[in-house]
């Protein structure tokens, strides 16, 4: 549970942070129901069903994770590492939080 007081935390930092260009990507619009469905949920649990955005989601993902020092378990982990062999042209862009 520490874990997601943790990502929640970082969810409220990175919005006060939206005007910088690196953490513009922290905060994507989406419909009611697709923010229903991803709740708080980790890629490990959910991941958006167009397959061609799952590799921006993920990079922009892992840009928040690395900008806020945010650690992530076995399963999220795996997760990220398996969309990551399908996006070998997709590079992770951040800048480390102040």
């Amino acid at each position: 549970m520490l874990y997601r007081v943790s990502q929640r935390k970082a969810s409220i930092l990175a919005s006060r942070s939206l005007g910088q260009a690196s953490a513009s990507r922290s905060l994507v619009a989406v419909t009611a129901k697709t923010n229903r469905s991803k709740a708080d949920r980790d890629p490990a649990e959910w991941l958006p069903s167009a397959a061609s955005v799952q590799c921006p989601y993920a990079s922009d993902w892992v840009a928040t994770k690395l900008r806020w020092k945010l650690t992530a378990d076995s399963k999220e982990r795996a997760a990220l590492e398996k969309i990551a062999s399908n996006c070998s042209s997709t590079v992770v862009k951040y800048e480390a939080a102040p």
